[in-house]
C-alpha cells in the first residue's frame, strides 16, 4: 500500500480493513414495491478470521480454479474437479474445511446488479460511538437494502466507524435508503454519503495471479 501511495502521488492514504463484518449479501427488490426500510436476517455474517491459517498448495489450486467464471453446463464444476484431480465430493469436503478454518468465505454466484438496473451506488458512513457499534451495526445489517455492512477503523480526519452499501435504480432511491437507515436507527449520528460519480476500475479480486507477482518484483523487488 505504501508503494501504491507513492506511485499515485496521493496526499494522504488510509487503510480501511474490515474490523467486523456485520453483513455481506445481496437482496435486491426486483419488483420495486418494497419499502426502503424492509428488513431481513443477514445472509452472511462472520466474526471468524483466518489469522494463522497455513495455506496449502491444494488451497491455492482450489482458489485458482474457483475464481474463474463457471461454464453454463449441466456439470459446471467438472472442469475444476478435473484440474484438481478430485471428485465433486472431495472438492465439496475441502471447501467446507477451508470455510471452517475461516480461509474461505463462501462459494456463490455473482449478481451483476448494474445489468439488472441498479446503476446507482451509495456508501453511507456513520460516526457511531465505539460503545454502540455492535448493536447499531447489527440493526443496520438487517435492512434488506444494505448489501455490505462493515466496521472499519477511524482516523483523526475520519470519524466514521460503520459503512453501509446500498444500490438503487436512481440516485433518489439510493439516497432514500440511506435516509431510511438514519431515520430508524441513526438519528443524530454524524454521517456522510460516498457517492460514485466516476468508476475508474472494477474487477473481481483474483488471487495467485502471475501479474501480481510480476508487479511485486518490479516495484517491491520481492515475490510478495
Amino acid at each position: 500500500m505504501q508503494k501504491l501511495h507513492e506511485l499515485s502521488g496521493a496526499r494522504l492514504t488510509r487503510l480501511m480493513p474490515t474490523l467486523h463484518l456485520f453483513k455481506i449479501g445481496v437482496e435486491f427488490d426486483m419488483t420495486g414495491k418494497e419499502d426502503w426500510n424492509a428488513k431481513a436476517k443477514p445472509q452472511y455474517t462472520s466474526e471468524q478470521r483466518n489469522i494463522g491459517y497455513a495455506v496449502t498448495d491444494l488451497d491455492r489450486a482450489f482458489v485458482t480454479e474457483f475464481q474463474k467464471d463457471l461454464p453454463v453446463t449441466e456439470e459446471p464444476y467438472a472442469d475444476a474437479c478435473a484440474a484438481l484431480g478430485l471428485s465433486i465430493e472431495e472438492v465439496a469436503a475441502h471447501a467446507e474445511k477451508m470455510k471452517a478454518a475461516g480461509a474461505l468465505r463462501r462459494v456463490s454466484a455473482v449478481f451483476r446488479h448494474q445489468k439488472a438496473g441498479f446503476t446507482f451506488n451509495a456508501m453511507g458512513v456513520w460516526a457511531v460511538p465505539q460503545d454502540s457499534v455492535a448493536e447499531v451495526g447489527r440493526q443496520m445489517a438487517e435492512f434488506k437494502a444494505v448489501s455490505h455492512c462493515y466496521l472499519r477503523p477511524t482516523y483523526p480526519e475520519w470519524p466514521y466507524t460503520i459503512f453501509t452499501m446500498v444500490h438503487g435504480r436512481s440516485k433518489e432511491e439510493a439516497f432514500g435508503k440511506i435516509s431510511a437507515i438514519e431515520q430508524e436507527v441513526a438519528q443524530g449520528v454524524d454521517h456522510a454519503i460516498l457517492y460514485s460519480t466516476k468508476e475508474y476500475k472494477k474487477v473481481r479480486l483474483e488471487f495467485y495471479k502471475p501479474e501480481f507477482y510480476d508487479w511485486a518484483r518490479e516495484h517491491l523487488g520481492t515475490e510478495a
